[in-house]
């Protein structure tokens, strides 16, 4: 595998520290909500988009916070130094939920270790060095 790409373990280390943080977000906002007697549906609503649009936003800005606590970031296929656009996270976002563990299959077979999600949507994930962050 080459250096300049994570692993897949440093993958799965950036999104269970995401996934915590959403459950920690969900939780904490439930509880909120839960403690006052009419909250307006377009309140739950809007949070839970919120939520749903951590990983796009955050990712097309670069990085998510558990991608940036691992040393990696998501850039564009074609050029390793551009963030992807938002329309870019939000495809490789919804297809790496519908896809699941199944889009790690191809991190194996290619020399960027890339997932099918990545592939699908133009991105590479990208190991940088400390002095770059």
């Amino acid at each position: 595998m080459n250096e300049n790409y994570p692993s897949i373990l440093d993958r799965i280390k950036s999104t269970l520290i995401d996934s915590i943080i959403v459950i920690v977000c969900m939780m904490f906002f439930s509880d909120l909500l839960n403690s006052f007697e009419n909250v307006p549906n377009w309140v739950r609503i809007t949070l839970f988009f919120s939520l749903l649009m951590y990983e796009p936003v955050c990712t097309a800005y670069g990085a998510t916070f558990g991608n940036h606590k691992m040393g990696i970031r998501v850039r564009k296929q074609s050029n390793e130094n551009e963030r992807i656009s938002i329309f870019q996270a939000i495809i490789r976002y919804f297809l790496k939920i519908i896809l699941g563990w199944f889009s790690f299959i191809s991190v194996f077979l290619n020399p960027k270790s890339r997932t099918i999600h990545d592939i699908i949507s133009g991105s590479v994930m990208i190991k940088i060095d400390e002095k770059q962050s």
